[in-house]
């Protein structure tokens, strides 16, 4: 492990990764407005060092995962590919939780399919608001001891449910939402760095599934802090989240090539201690 990596479960990865949601259409649900884009964007990612793709079945759905194999298959020996379970698609592309023990199952099973692998790097168990864990990370356990998953992750876990699940088993990563502007997950972070595990915001840089302005990229002191160093916003708010604690591992997405090489110059942006005082202070 270096300062620019850390541990996700049997893997060490570099703290800038990939995340493929953005690769599927509006709303994550049908095909890439353009395909052959979509697939330099994961080619040029791998090119440029990436070694950790996050991506879920019900991106699409199956198309993301379906992308990911044309692009890159056979992959790169150290290339770590984490998905998620929990969740599923309609016709219609709403989002409905999938959490029967056979849905998890099956979830896992189509992830292998798709990606045509024998087992996944990680994959993470989302768990709905309040949710119990229970029987769900039974499944995950059982499925890890058959070889199918090598580590185990939780996304959308509250620090209750984290420290529960760690007493039964290993966790090797944990997905919840934290940004500059959004940091309900610090305590979360914080437990996670304690406990050696790999902590991986979603939305990093403040954007969701609704419109309007991006309040993390909009930010006047964001910007400020941009323009002082001759880097962009993004960058500027990526390279915070890699500032603010070692255990962070980053997977800004995008279906541009000229933005996946933007994000992935984060890593070389220093922030100073003038910017970090007045970044810590824009939440």
């Amino acid at each position: 492990m270096t300062a620019d990596s850390f541990p996700l479960g049997i893997r060490s990865v570099r703290r800038l990764g990939f995340g493929a949601m953005q690769l599927a259409g509006p709303g994550v649900f049908g095909p890439p407005a353009d395909r052959d884009e979509a697939v330099d964007v994961l080619r040029t990612a791998v090119a440029l060092g990436v070694d950790h793709i996050d991506t879920a079945q019900y991106y699409g759905p199956d198309l993301v995962n379906e992308l990911i194999r044309d692009a890159l298959y056979p992959y790169p020996e150290d290339l770590a590919l984490v998905s998620k379970v929990g969740a599923e698609r309609d016709e219609r592309g709403r989002w409905l939780p999938a959490l029967a023990p056979e849905q998890l199952r099956q979830g896992v099973l189509d992830n292998l399919r798709t990606l045509r692998v024998e087992r996944l790097d990680a994959v993470n168990l989302r768990v709905p608001d309040g949710g119990d864990l229970g029987e769900s990370l039974d499944v995950m356990i059982a499925m890890r001891d058959e070889g199918l998953i090598a580590g185990i992750g939780l996304s959308n876990v509250t620090r209750e449910q984290l420290v529960a699940a760690v007493r039964r088993t290993e966790i090797v990563c944990v997905q919840n939402p934290l940004n500059l502007v959004h940091r309900e997950s610090m305590p979360l972070l914080r437990e996670c760095a304690e406990l050696g595990i790999a902590f991986v915001p979603f939305f990093p840089l403040g954007s969701a599934f609704g419109g309007g302005q991006n309040p993390v990229l909009s930010h006047p002191d964001v910007r400020s802090v941009a323009h002082r160093l001759a880097a962009t916003p993004a960058q500027v708010a990526l390279a915070w989240l890699l500032a603010v604690a070692p255990n962070t591992l980053l997977i800004p997405g995008t279906s541009s090539v000229a933005h996946l090489r933007e994000n992935v110059a984060a890593g070389g942006v220093q922030l100073d201690d003038e910017a970090l005082k007045i970044l810590d202070a824009v939440a």
